[in-house]
């Protein structure tokens, strides 16, 4: 073989590889001239593109045209700018290209600012939608297979709608119809991610139905939802989805918007199938976990421009309200601080709670506030602009049927006060298990029947306290008191018998136990409270005060009328902090007609003092 030809060869594979090198290369072109070279193809989606850097192309491995200081607007060439500012990457059909045609195979934008539509009739986006719109619902290639974003800011005039730090890729290959994107962006200083997979945009943009799986995520929360989706009569989805929060206020202000009483839920899920339309989203069948608890139901959610409104009818085997309670408590209640003083009062406005408009109806078969339990609960809850109402419609507990309603309303000029009206009854009330259920000794025995109306106003919750009125009245017919024998504490002159409370072994049967309180500017007067037995009679007075949360009575025990008129008469007094009520043996007050003879011959010494654990016992 000739030397000639090896020769040859690596001449001709040298040149080849130095204009392949070269061919990789990127070359400086014209900005203008590359520029109205490509809007010539953007027209076709009503776009035009001017840029002011340098621009360069680059033939391997397809050819490339690289932009810096890019312009996009209007196919008018002029306009106010859609995208503006950083670099562009435009990939060419070779083809097309040898033909002076460009046709664009991928597009990457960094750097830049998109300026988003202010809302559907935006003119600036006006016709580029349409023309877009219009040009990918022909299907087939009329469309670029891949589009990047990275770094880019999406700008609106409509606070909250805009978003930085924007990496997009969506692929939309020539052999497939269905197209897939990925997003992470930065919305509203939260860092979120966003898939779509399998959207046949070109079916959709042509008013047909398109498949699609929908997954994202956000510091408090994720969503995932696959279904179909139709533009026809207006965009529309259904299937399946499922949302979860760590904490719903957050969550809801991530979103643009707010919902009622979000400050009391953390954890939710929401699990079921859903349609839309509109700015309405429905769900026929609902899974609804809070917590532990687990409801089933239907509800729907409307986006309005104001205000977002939210109707649901759940229910559920067991709830557990305890944690509702607790919300309830950190909102409008006080705790102790860590020196046993009271913490400040906390404001008690409407505002932050009423959001939104909610309907929810709520069935139990069983209900428990820590080891209360109630059965058959039907609830229902209605939220307004500036008020709220809980309604307990019906629930069982030991035996009894208790029905209530609070409701709330914002008052003041500023809308800072809340006014409370609240309301209830209850009838044959097994007290004693009741007492067994919250863990204390069951001190007194029988049906009860009780009833109260009561009312408030007030900035803050030691307002609401001081400002209390209304009345209240419970009553025992045919019961007991266990552990101990007030007939035998009388007979004794207000002894108790050596180890009777230890044994617990006494007891006072009685005919009708009953007391009446009348509340104004948080006091109340205990106006008839009385102990009726076979024997002897027993009357209460005194006051309970809300804002000191402590009781001041005095409790008179003696023989029933007709009975044995030489046995002395007893009194005690009640006093003390809620949480530490004593009761002792007070001087009995003298008759009026005694009243100059000095104190009566036969009382109570001040030194017995009955137990704390028996303030319970008395009258």
């Amino acid at each position: 073989m000739s030397p000639r030809r090896p020769l040859i060869a690596v001449g001709l594979a040298s040149m080849a590889a130095l204009v392949a090198g070269l061919a990789t290369l990127p070359w400086p072109v014209g900005t203008p001239t590359a520029a109205a070279f490509v809007s010539r193809g953007l027209r076709e989606f009503g776009l035009a593109l001017t840029a002011e850097g340098a621009t360069t192309m680059t033939l391997l491995p397809l050819p490339r045209l690289s932009f810096t200081r890019t312009r996009i607007t209007g196919a008018q060439a002029g306009g106010p700018a859609l995208i503006e500012g950083g670099s562009l990457d435009l990939d060419l059909n070779p083809l097309a290209l040898l033909s002076g045609q460009a046709d664009l195979g991928s597009v990457a934008l960094g750097g830049a600012t998109i300026h988003m539509p202010d809302g559907a009739d935006d003119p600036r986006w006006t016709e580029p939608a349409r023309r877009i719109g219009a040009r990918l619902a022909q299907g087939g290639t009329n469309h670029p297979r891949r589009i990047t974003l990275s770094g880019t800011t999406l700008d609106s005039a409509n606070p909250g709608a805009g978003a930085q730090a924007v990496d997009l890729t969506l692929a939309w290959p020539i052999w497939s119809a269905s197209l897939d994107a990925a997003a992470t962006l930065t919305w509203r200083g939260a860092r979120t991610s966003v898939a779509v997979v399998g959207l046949r945009a070109g079916d959709l943009l042509a008013g047909a139905a398109s498949p699609f799986a929908l997954n994202a995520a956000w510091p408090t929360g994720s969503l995932s939802a696959d279904g179909t989706a139709t533009t026809a009569g207006g965009f529309a989805m259904q299937g399946r989805g499922r949302v979860e929060t760590r904490s719903l206020s957050e969550t809801m202000a991530w979103i643009g918007g707010d919902v009622a009483l979000a400050p009391f839920i953390r954890t939710l899920v929401l699990d079921g199938r859903f349609e839309t339309a509109g700015r309405t989203l429905s769900f026929s069948s609902l899974r609804a976990t809070l917590g532990d608890d687990v409801l089933e139901g239907a509800g729907s959610m409307s986006f309005g421009e104001a205000r977002t409104a939210v109707q649901a009818t759940l229910a559920a085997d067991s709830l557990n309200l305890a944690p509702l309670l607790g919300g309830l408590m950190q909102v409008f209640g006080t705790a102790p601080a860590d020196d046993g003083t009271a913490e400040p009062a906390r404001p008690v406005a409407l505002a932050p709670l009423t959001g939104g408009d909610l309907d929810l109806r709520i069935s139990a078969a069983e209900s428990r506030i820590g080891p209360v339990l109630l059965s058959d609960l039907a609830a229902s809850v209605l939220v307004r602009p500036g008020s709220i109402e809980v309604a307990l419609n019906r629930a069982g507990l030991q035996g009894a049927t208790l029905k209530g309603r609070v409701a709330l309303s914002a008052a003041g000029a500023d809308g800072g006060e809340t006014e409370v009206k609240a309301q209830g009854a209850f009838d044959r009330l097994d007290l004693g298990s009741l007492l067994l259920d919250l863990g204390e000794a069951r001190w007194v025995l029988g049906g009860t029947q009780g009833q109260f109306t009561l009312e408030s106003s007030g900035r803050d919750t030691a307002d609401l306290a001081a400002h209390v009125a209304g009345r209240a009245g419970f009553t025992i017919d045919g019961g007991v008191l266990a552990g101990i024998d007030l007939v035998d504490v009388l007979h004794r002159n207000g002894a108790i018998a050596p180890g009777a409370l230890a044994r617990r072994n006494g007891r006072t049967p009685f005919e009708r136990a009953a007391i009446a309180l009348r509340f104004a500017d948080g006091i109340g007067e205990i106006g008839e409270g009385t102990l009726k037995t076979a024997s002897l009679t027993g009357i209460l007075r005194g006051q309970i005060s809300l804002p000191a949360r402590s009781v001041s009575a005095r409790a008179e025990l003696g023989p029933k009328a007709g009975g044995d008129p030489g046995r002395p008469g007893l009194a005690f007094e009640i006093v003390g902090p809620w949480d530490a009520v004593r009761v002792r043996a007070a001087q009995k007050a003298a008759e009026p007609e005694r009243r100059d003879e000095g104190p009566a011959s036969l009382h109570v010494p001040t030194s017995v003092v009955i137990p704390g654990t028996a303030r319970a016992y008395a009258p």
